[in-house]
C-alpha cells in the first residue's frame, strides 16, 4: 500500500544508519529501549538529542521520507548492533560464549577473509558473538513501536522504520532446537512478523525489511531460495494493507566493506520480484546502474523501484550532476512515478563521518532537483541551499 511514496515521484530517502553524533556515548548494553529511556536520564537525554539533530540533518538536505538514524544500535565494532540488537533480545536465544561463538562471513559470501588475520573482515568476524536458538522464538523485547514514536514526534515527514530479516540473522547463528535451518528461519520469521504488525498498527508509514538471503548467500547456502522467498513472505505477511511496505538489498555494509565480490543481481531477479512487498531497492553506484534495465524489466508493475544513488562506501561526495546522470540512466527503464532513491545502504558501522553523510545527501536532493526540473515536477525545499543563510 504506497503510502509515503504515493504522488512523490523521485522521493529521496536514505536506507537508514548515520553516524553516531561524537557526544552520543551512551549505549543500551542488553536494556531493552524503553527501560533505558524511561529511567537513565542521560541516556534519555544524549538519544534525544542525538535522533533530532540527525532528522534536522534531513530535513535541512530535504528528504522526503526520514529515518532516525538507527541510533538505538550500541556503539559497536563494524555494525553488529544491526542484527545485535535482536540477538540481544529475542526470547528462546542463548548466547554462546568466547570465540566458540565466533561466525565466520564464509557463509556470507566472502570465502576465507573473516579466517585470515590482517583482514578487516577478520576483524569483524571476532566481534559478532552470535547467539544458539535453544528454545521456542518470540518477540517482545524489541520495542520498535516505541522507537519509531520518539522519533516521529519530531517531524511530519515520514519515519522510515527498517530491521535486519529473520533469514539474515538465522544465517548468522546457531541452532540446537528447530530440526533444520528451514524450519528455524520460519519460526524467525514468524516472530517478526508479530513485531512489525505492533508497528504499522503504532502508524509507520514505511516499514523496511533488509537483505533477504537471496543475492548474497553464495553457492554454499544451507536452504534453497524458493524457501528463503517463502520465509521473506511469512516475515510480511499482511503488512502491505496496513502500511509501505520496502526490502532494501545491497552488497554489504561493515566498516563500508563490500561482501561477495561478485555483485550482481541477474541470478536472483526472478526471485526477488516474488517478495510480497511496495518497493525494492537495489545498490547501483559502483556499477553506474549498469543492471537497472534488467531489473526493471523483472520487476511486477504494482511494484517500485528505490535505486541507490550516492554511495555510502566512499568518502568522495558525489556530484548532483553525477546523481542527475544516474537517475536520468534509471528512467530510461522505469517511470518516475515508480522510481525512488536512496543511498546503497546505510551510513553508520564505523564507514563515514556524519559530515561526509549530510553532503552525500544534500548531493542526492541536489541532483534529484535537476531532474525534477526537466521533467516539470514540483523541486523539494532544501534548507541546506538557500542562499539567505549562507555565510559570508
Amino acid at each position: 500500500m504506497f503510502t509515503a511514496t504515493a504522488e512523490r515521484p523521485l522521493a529521496a530517502t536514505i536506507t537508514g544508519s548515520l553516524p553516531r553524533p561524537g557526544w552520543f556515548k551512551q549505549n543500551l548494553a542488553g536494556r531493552t529501549f524503553s527501560t533505558a529511556f524511561a529511567g537513565d536520564a542521560e541516556y534519555r537525554e544524549q538519544y534525544s538529542d542525538a535522533i533530532a539533530a540527525l532528522i534536522s540533518d534531513q530535513e535541512r538536505a530535504g528528504l522526503d521520507i526520514l529515518t532516525d538514524g538507527e541510533m538505538r544500535f550500541d556503539t559497536d565494532i563494524g555494525g553488529r548492533s544491526w542484527f545485535g540488537y535482536l540477538f540481544d533480545r529475542l526470547d528462546g536465544l542463548q548466547a554462546m560464549p568466547g570465540t566458540e561463538g565466533w561466525a565466520k562471513l564464509s557463509r556470507s559470501g566472502s570465502p576465507g577473509r573473516a579466517d585470515t588475520p590482517g583482514d578487516i573482515m577478520n576483524e569483524f568476524a571476532q566481534t559478532k558473538l552470535p547467539p544458539v536458538i535453544s528454545g521456542p522464538v518470540h518477540s517482545d523485547r524489541l520495542q520498535y513501536d516505541v522507537i519509531w514514536k520518539i522519533a516521529q514526534r519530531l517531524t511530519d515527514r515520514p519515519i522510515k522504520m527498517g530491521s535486519c530479516s529473520a533469514q539474515m540473522l538465522d544465517k548468522h547463528m546457531g541452532n540446537s532446537f528447530y530440526k533444520d535451518r528451514s524450519e528455524s528461519v520460519m519460526a524467525l520469521s514468524a516472530a517478526l512478523n508479530e513485531e512489525y504488525h505492533r508497528l504499522a498498527d503504532a502508524g509507520c508509514a514505511v516499514i523496511q525489511i533488509e537483505e533477504p538471503c537471496l543475492h548474497n548467500i553464495g553457492a554454499a547456502s544451507e536452504i534453497p531460495l524458493e524457501v528463503y522467498v517463502e520465509a521473506f513472505n511469512r516475515e510480511v505477511r499482511g503488512l502491505r494493507t496496513k502500511t509501505e511496505l520496502w526490502c532494501h538489498t545491497c552488497w554489504g555494509n561493515p566498516f563500508a566493506q563490500r561482501i561477495g565480490a561478485d555483485s550482481s543481481y541477474r541470478p536472483i531477479l526472478d526471485y526477488l520480484d516474488r517478495l510480497d512487498v511496495d518497493v525494492i531497492t537495489v545498490e547501483s553506484t559502483e556499477n553506474q546502474g549498469s543492471e537497472l534495465a534488467e531489473i526493471v524489466a523483472a520487476l511486477s508493475e504494482n511494484k517500485k523501484l528505490c535505486v541507490g544513488v550516492i554511495n555510502h562506501r566512499s568518502l568522495q561526495v558525489e556530484t548532483p550532476e553525477g546523481v542527475a546522470a544516474l537517475i536520468r540512466k534509471a528512467l530510461q527503464h522505469i517511470a518516475p512515478e515508480r522510481l525512488l532513491l536512496s543511498s546503497d545502504c546505510g551510513f553508520g558501522r564505523q564507514g563515514i563521518t556524519r559530515t561526509h553523510a549530510y553532503y552525500k545527501m544534500v548531493a542526492m536532493v541536489r541532483g534529484a532537483n535537476i531532474v525534477r526540473r526537466e521533467l516539470g515536477l514540483a523541486e523539494v525545499n532544501m534548507p541546506a541551499t538557500d542562499k539567505r543563510f549562507a555565510l559570508p
